[in-house]
């Protein structure tokens, strides 16, 4: 686990590119603190860095990596598993390796097979790899996103990062907030390949990006190498034995737990009170002969408060609990900028601000990587969104009223958030599923008061644009046609708020945010390729979500788990007590003041005071979720503008 950074020009470097260079890593600096690594050619223009995070081949596996007889340079940010039988075969082959590390396979790989390399390659990653023969470059990024890159073409210069702001540290790189960004990020959902500042993209999941000169700029192709496919609704066996998918599910989840706990340092797990982290701790406690350290987060308000059941779990499988307990003081205030800072996107709940104090525990404690369970809920239909699709639009009409109902009762608290507390819709999603998505309606309803909230500048520089649209625009209506309602529910929202939301400000860019390396097991692709096929009556099965999943690991579940409904898992917002509140309302005078506010150009300052006082007096829940939600989106994006445009600094705002 690492950092890559570099930038490729058309002009010789000249004598300020290695310091270049090294401000674009420093950056990088909490992603691989153990050591950097630089690979310089004057004469092409390119420069190379690597930071890095050592966990397997702690002695010689420095990169960048090189081929120099196939003119090859290689940087890896993330894991290659069951790389030991891939070097097995390549050394059978006549390939000769120079290190022990899991990176040097897709150096081998790509100089045997060529850009097929990515096809043998499993797990968390994203590389660089430069053809010195062929005068190209090429970005890859694993199949669901879990490791993130970020590129910028301008006339001159291609420059890339695992970071955005690795890239802004480059001199010729300018820093502004991109205004349509900003209103897709208030209504809490990306355009997939988009990120919060204007000029930079971020590669899609699955994807590959391959750069060359083309006489005065340069030559572009994106390539879709792996996408999610659910079967045609009308392929699905009619009758299907359920006990063939539950071993299936199981099999391939202990291969893909086993290949996550190989590491040259401790692997520990993290454990809340949900039945996925639960299941990845029961198999891998199973697998190791010591006790498997387990992180918790606890939260002081006992709606959201998981610690009780997943103490159960580590007690009924002997692993060692280490509980880290958060309240108002830490989830506000510098924790919140620096997570922010570490994001660089917004999020509409304070989780990533407790992850982030977790992954900083975790790596107090002596830990570089865990094992997580992100991926489930989206491969396995865990999430009451789901389930409300399928009860609105893939059960007989005679059940659907019912069903629904049971559901909003179940899941009344995350109306606003997760849930919308009315159906609304829209004509772009409508056309691309035959229905809108319940998963996006809560955001369609917070779209409504965001846009008014923007400055006049803003308004007139976006006109009419539609962020629900742009969006639809980049899915792949081949993937949804014809297919199951469920399957069209979780494909748009893997493609969407899986990547953009989950795996970035609740994924990686918190835990690695203090150098810990998180390896989610259920988004191995063997085990999403078969999740893909479970006929959708097996995923919800009398009403039970994940009962595949349920069923495969019952094993190692406390029975209490075992029966447990889903359940999100979500900090506390703030206006649950007055200690939350009073932290809150300190960053809004600080960040959502008129000076500040005019300062930024974002919002307007008359309009968001109004919005301030009417959340003060609203009593409706799901109003009150969605009010916290806004004002979550609004003060991070003050935060951005101060943070990397006004000052840019090179360390977490303070």
């Amino acid at each position: 686990m690492c950092g890559i950074t570099g930038f490729w020009q058309r002009r010789p470097l000249d004598e300020s590119a290695p310091s270049t260079l090294d401000a674009m890593m420093h950056r990088l600096h909490h992603r691989g603190p153990d050591g950097v690594g630089r690979h310089l050619d004057p004469q092409r223009g390119l420069a190379m860095g690597h930071t890095r995070l050592s966990i397997i081949d702690l002695d010689t596996g420095a990169q960048p990596l090189s081929l120099p007889d196939a003119g090859l340079v290689l940087t890896v940010n993330g894991e290659f598993y069951d790389f030991k039988p891939i070097r097995a075969r390549l050394a059978c082959d006549g390939e000769r390796f120079r290190c022990k590390s899991d990176s040097e396979i897709a150096l081998h790989l790509y100089r045997r097979d060529g850009l097929d390399f990515v096809h043998r390659l499993r797990g968390e990653f994203a590389c660089a790899l430069f053809d010195e023969k062929r005068e190209r470059l090429v970005l890859v990024r694993d199949r669901f996103g879990i490791k993130p890159l970020y590129y910028r073409v301008a006339e001159g210069a291609f420059f890339w990062g695992s970071e955005v702001k690795s890239i802004l540290a480059h001199p010729d790189v300018p820093a502004r907030l991109d205004r349509r960004a900003l209103l897709n990020q208030l209504m809490h959902t990306m355009v997939p390949g988009t990120t919060a500042f204007e000029g930079i993209r971020a590669l899609r999941p699955g994807h590959m990006l391959i750069v060359s000169r083309e006489n005065d700029g340069w030559r572009i192709e994106e390539r879709c190498y792996w996408d999610m496919t659910f079967p045609h609704a009308d392929d699905y066996d009619a009758d299907p034995n359920p006990d063939d998918y539950v071993l299936g599910v199981r099999d391939r989840m202990i291969d893909a737990v086993r290949v996550r706990l190989e590491a040259d340092v401790p692997v520990g797990c993290y454990l809340s009170g949900g039945i996925d982290s639960c299941s990845i701790l029961g198999v891998a406690t199973a697998m190791r002969q010591d006790p498997v350290k387990a992180f918790t987060i606890g939260f002081d308000a006992s709606a959201f408060d998981e610690t009780e059941i997943a103490r159960e779990m580590a007690e009924s499988v002997g692993a060692d609990q280490d509980v880290l307990r958060l309240g108002a003081a830490e989830l506000y205030g510098d924790a919140y900028r620096k997570t922010l800072w570490h994001a660089e996107r917004t999020f509409y709940n304070t989780l990533g601000v407790a992850k982030y104090h977790m992954s900083r525990h975790v790596r107090d404690a002596g830990y570089k990587v865990v094992v997580t369970g992100e991926g489930s809920d989206e491969l396995f239909a865990g999430y009451a969104q789901f389930k409300r699709d399928l009860f609105l639009h893939g059960v007989p009409e005679a059940e659907r009223e019912a069903r629904a109902a049971e559901l909003a009762a179940s899941n009344a608290v995350f109306e606003g958030s997760i849930l919308p507390e009315r159906s609304t819709s829209h004509p772009a999603m409508d056309a691309l599923c035959g229905f809108t998505p319940s998963w996006i309606q809560p955001w369609l309803l917070a779209l409504e008061r965001a846009r008014p909230l923007l400055s006049d500048d803003a308004a007139s520089e976006i006109g009419d644009y539609d962020p629900v649209s742009a969006i639809a625009e980049t899915l792949d209506a081949s993937r949804l046609e014809g297919r199951h309602p469920l399957d069209k529910a979780q494909y748009t929202w893997i493609k969407t708020m899986l990547e953009g939301q989950i795996l970035t400000w609740g994924g990686d860019r918190v835990d690695m945010g203090n150098s810990v390396e998180s390896r989610p097991a259920f988004l191995d692709h063997h085990v999403a390729e078969y999740a893909a096929t479970i006929p959708p009556q097996l995923r919800v099965r009398d009403g039970v979500e994940k009962w595949v999943l349920r069923e495969a690991m019952r094993g190692v579940l406390p029975e209490r788990l075992y029966k447990r409904e889903k359940f999100a898992f979500m900090a506390p917002p703030a206006h649950v007590d007055d200690a939350k509140a009073q932290a809150v309302q300190r960053m809004i005078d600080r960040h959502l003041a008129r000076d500040a506010i005019e300062a930024a150009g974002l919002f307007d300052p008359d309009r968001v005071a109004a919005f301030l006082a009417e959340r003060t007096t609203t009593t409706a829940s799901a109003d009150s979720v969605r009010n916290d939600v806004l004002l979550n989106h609004l003060l991070c994006m003050q935060l951005l503008h101060e943070s990397f445009v006004e000052s840019d600094t090179a360390v977490p705002a303070a």
